[in-house]
């Protein structure tokens, strides 16, 4: 598609969320302490946590904040800002489940572009949100430049934010990864490089992946997330992270043109789904998958282009893990950064997706919880089925607790924003997601329940046949008295002796009868069957002292009935 006057990007303005899994400080800890860990690393620790407008002072409370307040229902109010300060009876209490860090040592991303050129992007915010008692953390970038042509905004969306190549271009003599910027450098206040990205290394990419059956991220995201480590990571650090999705970051762009209309349904397409930049050739879709994009994807409330007017044309694109909202340069209320739409798209826009992608890396978690549980279980160690059992019922307890703490259905009673969550979380597939992961939940919780069941109903029935021999000797005993034999007075050691007689077989036939418990009750059963013959009920009398899996007499026995 050839364009004599192709569309700029006045505003370019992008949110990376990488959403990760934290492993375990502690073992067996119900509610891992991440945040607080991280904190108390002073040595070369970039991070400082981050206090919002709530636990200021009243002067650093403005309108914007506030319109970002109400823009929320009140129980997604308390999982973002907490209770307040007037609820709070105890230390603690009032505060909010996230905690944020931030580094501000990183001022620019400079980026390698296919043609050889260089991009700097300035650098707003550097985020990690935690999350209480869930092992969850995301990091949030955002980036921002001005007057980019759309195919460098094609460009940045298809190639950067990714956090390992998926392959390399073996046509190039480098051998530089495929689909990647060419570079990404952080740059510092000073001017200098911080980090670099090593995409072009493949060894290493390809031994981390043999050696540790996982894929490991790129050299300048490790030193982003640096005290935190990659889990099979050889560096040194307690706060270990391991990637729960697809390598391409999930993300977040705003864009402002002059003219939005002159955009082509394939300009959409592309932003859209980050695709690879118009390179003069249409789209390979079909007109059904541009169609079913537009129905799916496209939220086109404020969206006319049959009108071309100016309050009509902001078109917003939620695939899920791609957001983009597009609308007019320089129109009052949209590229105003303290009260306008972009405001809205850094605040309040922002914070549903985090909601969105929050849920769905809590779900993707809790599922790696027990997929890891079931693999490590070994059923013949006894220590494996009790560690087995410990996990899964641990994992309950996280997902019962964030069912009712974290998990919203609705977030606003705004238009836009009530429908915004709706898109992304239906386009994350985020309830049947749920849905999957508690019917997983259900079915080891019967699965527990009825082993555990099975095991009372086996101790019961071992005990009950042992009360039965035991009954005959009590009631023996009983009759007849315990001096059963007139003796002579029997000194100190005779006595002790009687009793050491009299104890070691009964406690000798306590325990084979608990052996044979299994096969008395199966012989107790034969007896009480009319059905059976005598012959057939003799048989099973002499079953007891064979030795045979369990589970085969009682099938046996059934098989022999007339």
């Amino acid at each position: 598609m050839s364009r004599s006057d192709p569309p700029v990007a006045r505003h370019f303005r992008q949110i990376l969320m990488w959403p990760l899994r934290l492993m375990p400080l502690r073992s067996g800890d119900q509610v891992q302490r991440h945040p607080q860990a991280l904190a108390a690393v002073t040595d070369g620790n970039p991070w400082r946590e981050q206090r919002d407008e709530f636990t200021g002072s009243p002067a650093d409370f403005h309108e914007r904040h506030y319109r970002e307040f109400v823009t929320f229902l009140p129980h997604v109010q308390r999982f973002l800002y907490g209770q307040g300060r007037s609820s709070a009876t105890q230390p603690g209490y009032g505060e909010s489940p996230i905690r944020v860090f931030r580094r501000n040592d990183v001022a620019a991303v400079r980026l390698g572009c296919e043609d050889g050129s260089t991009l700097d992007l300035a650098v707003q915010h550097i985020d990690l949100y935690f999350f209480y008692d869930v092992d969850v953390v995301i990091l949030a970038m955002e980036v921002h430049a001005d007057n980019l042509p759309l195919a460098r905004v094609q460009e940045l969306m298809f190639r950067f934010g990714r956090a390992f190549p998926a392959k390399w271009s073996n046509g190039d003599s480098d051998g530089r990864a495929a689909q990647c910027m060419r570079t990404v450098q952080w740059v510092g206040h000073d001017g200098a490089v911080l980090a670099e990205s090593d995409y072009a290394d493949r060894e290493r990419y390809l031994h981390h992946a043999w050696e540790h059956r996982a894929s490991c991220i790129g050299r300048h995201w490790e030193y982003l997330l640096q005290p935190m480590v990659l889990h099979h990571s050889e560096s040194v650090g307690d706060i270990r992270y391991r990637q729960l999705e697809y390598h391409r970051l999930p993300k977040m762009t705003f864009l402002s043109f002059d003219d939005p209309f002159a955009l082509s349904r394939e300009d959409f397409v592309r932003l859209g789904q980050a695709t690879q930049p118009d390179d003069g050739h249409p789209l390979p879709y079909s007109e059904q998958v541009m169609d079913e994009f537009e129905r799916t994807a496209c939220y086109d409330r404020f969206w006319v282009p049959s009108r071309r007017s100016d309050n009509a044309s902001t078109r917003v694109i939620c695939t899920g893990p791609s957001m983009v909202m597009v609308g007019k340069h320089g129109l009052a209320g949209y590229s105003d950064p303290q009260n306008g739409l972009l405001a809205e798209f850094r605040h309040q826009y922002f914070l549903i997706g985090l909601i969105a992608h929050f849920h769905r890396a809590s779900l993707l978690m809790l599922m790696d919880r027990l997929v890891v549980a079931v693999s490590l279980l070994d059923a013949d160690d006894v220590d494996s089925r009790r560690r087995f059992k410990r996990g899964i019922r641990q994992t309950m307890e996280i997902f019962l607790r964030f069912n009712h703490r974290y998990w919203f259905g609705e977030v606003s009673k705004q238009s836009m924003a009530k429908d915004l969550f709706d898109l992304w979380s239906r386009n994350l597939g985020n309830e049947a997601l749920y849905n999957e992961l508690r019917a997983e939940v259900l079915d080891m919780d019967n699965y527990l329940e009825a082993d555990d069941s099975r095991r009372q109903n086996e101790t019961l029935l071992r005990l009950t046949v042992v009360t039965i021999f035991g009954l005959v000797g009590t009631i023996v005993t009983g009759f007849l008295g315990m001096n059963i034999f007139d003796g002579p007075p029997a000194t100190l050691a005779g006595k002790i002796g009687a009793v050491l007689v009299v104890t070691v077989p009964t406690v000798l036939l306590a325990f084979y009868t608990l052996k044979k418990s299994s096969a008395l009750s199966e012989f107790f059963d034969a007896v009480s069957d009319d059905t059976l013959t005598r012959r057939q009920k003799f048989r099973s009398f002499l079953r007891i002292w064979r030795n045979r899996p369990n589970g085969r007499r009682r099938n046996d026995l059934r098989a022999r009935k007339p």
